[in-house]
């Protein structure tokens, strides 16, 4: 470590030692990551999971790590239990295709619409527990997560990684947000009698049927509209 020792629980360290982002990583703290960023259909979920000294080694040994690198029809939902059972503390905040594109609009970013959704979860895990870093994923400024961290989050600092999913609390968040897109991506299909495909590509088939079944108005509940993706379906519609 460098720089010295860190203090005892509920002792801040952060503006006497310098330390590596591998380094938090070994210690207790917040995980926060996204699932859906990329996928034309689909909400976009994003979570916290709150990792202790006894989590950070269950959570490995549990073979949880990097979400995407699960089977979707096989593992997802009993990794996901398993995070549920080991972490201390969790939160899922799912942002529906509707709210989505409102808060798109709104923003006209989407770096600051994560940073939204990251903090919240952020926020609502530290109504639970008493922690001083969050590591996540680096995405755009890292000023934008720390502005949108409300009063009791901006006591937490906040380490983004690049490739933060191999930080076991990130890769406990990852499962958790992974697996409430998938059941967002369910609930979906479900309710447009349309079977609608994860991704960004090969999309633009099955958002024609949406808007041959109910306009753009039922593809605004289904779809990121601020994709490319719209302006090529709705010109050929």
């Amino acid at each position: 470590m460098v720089g010295g020792a860190f203090k005892g629980v509920g002792e801040p360290w952060w503006g006497e030692v310098q330390v590596s982002s591998t380094e938090v990583s070994a210690f207790p703290h917040i995980g926060s990551d996204e699932a859906g960023k990329g996928d034309y259909f689909g909400p976009l979920a994003v979570a916290a999971a709150y990792a202790d000294e006894v989590a950070l080694t269950r959570l490995p040994e549990a073979g949880i790590r990097d979400s995407k690198k699960i089977s979707v029809s096989r593992r997802i939902w009993e990794v996901e239990k398993a995070v549920k059972q080991i972490c201390g503390a969790y939160e899922v905040v799912v942002i529906s295709p509707t709210r989505y594109n409102d808060l798109h609009a709104k923003m006209r970013n989407l770096n600051r619409l994560l940073a939204w959704a990251h903090a919240r979860a952020i926020e609502n895990v530290l109504e639970r527990v008493e922690c001083e870093v969050a590591v996540t994923d680096k995405f755009g400024d890292e000023s934008y997560l720390e502005e949108s961290l409300m009063k009791r989050g901006r006591r937490v600092r906040v380490v983004q990684r690049v490739r933060a999913e191999d930080d076991p609390a990130v890769a406990a968040a990852a499962v958790l947000a992974r697996a409430a897109f998938l059941r967002g991506m369910e609930k979906l299909s479900e309710e447009t009698g349309l079977r609608l495909p994860r991704g960004a590509t090969h999309v633009v088939a099955a958002a024609r049927e949406v808007v041959a079944k109910g306009g753009e108005e039922l593809l605004r509940r289904v779809a990121k509209v601020h994709f490319k993706t719209t302006k090529q379906v709705l010109a050929q519609s």
